[in-house]
């Protein structure tokens, strides 16, 4: 049984800056509620735009992060992440970064600085991912994974290829370790091909078309358009219209109460304001 869309959500009207090198277009919680696409709290989504040469990299400075995952997913430029958990390192066109903030980090995002000084299109996807109430203690890790190190599914028929960062695609698997199931793939079809999978009906699901237009279990969605399904079936078709770029994800929800303020994501407010005087003792660690 083919899974129900809920709702095709086109992009908002206005995108809005992190820092000074992320222009991004807001869909979780904008377009979809978190309780709606748990374990999944955040996706920002910066289409590809030309930020051009400077000196200074452009990007958001050090920061706090608690209780939740950041995962930055590159599709053009390269970005630059250091953390004071000792994690860090550059990702380019086809690359992820996934920084699990646990019990507390300070992270700190940029164009790589060859990337900033040349200019050039730039294009990425951050999602927050939520973690467990047992887990949001743990310690604070980066996994920095490579476009190589993904799993890869073919499309039959030379239709394109799926590369899998976390969970399963078709029965390929992707290298991402995650404290709750989540299945995070990118989709690319070449012109007039498609492409079935199956996910739990009780995941919460959708899809951002990062490029082209596409048909998603017969229905039409445009170019940066973003598929939230119901919690109904299991099957989805992707036929691509045009040459397209489609990013997949799908998780098992956390049915535990959210409280979120700011760079803190906790399950009572309580635990809020421990994250916050937390922080401003230094517990973080430092990062210049």
């Amino acid at each position: 049984m083919k899974k129900t869309i809920a709702r095709i959500t086109p992009r908002p009207a206005q995108p809005h800056m992190v820092g000074d090198g992320f222009r991004v277009y807001g869909f979780i919680p904008a377009a979809v509620d978190r309780r709606s696409m748990s374990p999944f709290l955040v996706l920002d989504f910066n289409p590809e735009y030309d930020f051009g040469p400077s000196e200074i990299p452009r990007g958001v400075g050090a920061h706090p992060h608690k209780g939740f995952e950041t995962v930055t997913i590159a599709y053009k430029g390269s970005v630059q992440h250091a953390d004071s958990s000792g994690g860090g390192g550059v990702i380019s066109e086809g690359d992820v970064q996934w920084m699990t903030a646990g019990s507390g980090i300070l992270h700190k995002e940029f164009h790589e600085e060859h990337f900033s000084k040349t200019g050039g299109p730039f294009e990425m996807v951050q999602l927050w991912v939520n973690l467990p109430a047992k887990d949001k203690n743990t310690t604070p890790h980066y996994q920095a994974i490579t476009k190589d190190r993904m799993g890869r599914y073919e499309i039959p028929g030379n239709g394109g290829v799926v590369n899998v960062i976390a969970g399963a695609f078709n029965g390929i698997n992707g290298p991402a370790a995650t404290y709750s199931p989540v299945h995070l793939s990118n989709i690319r079809l070449n012109a007039d091909a498609e492409v079935t999978t199956s996910l739990p009906a009780n995941y919460n699901t959708a899809l951002l078309i990062i490029k082209g237009n596409v048909e998603v279990n017969g229905q039409p969605a445009g170019e940066h358009s973003f598929v939230h399904f119901t919690n109904e079936g299991e099957d989805i078709v992707i036929k691509a219209t045009r040459n397209a770029v489609v990013l997949l994800l799908s998780g098992a929800p956390i049915d535990e109460p959210i409280a979120a303020y700011g760079p803190f994501v906790m399950n009572t407010q309580a635990e809020i304001y421990e994250a916050m005087e937390a922080f401003q003792a230094g517990k973080f660690g430092t990062l210049v």
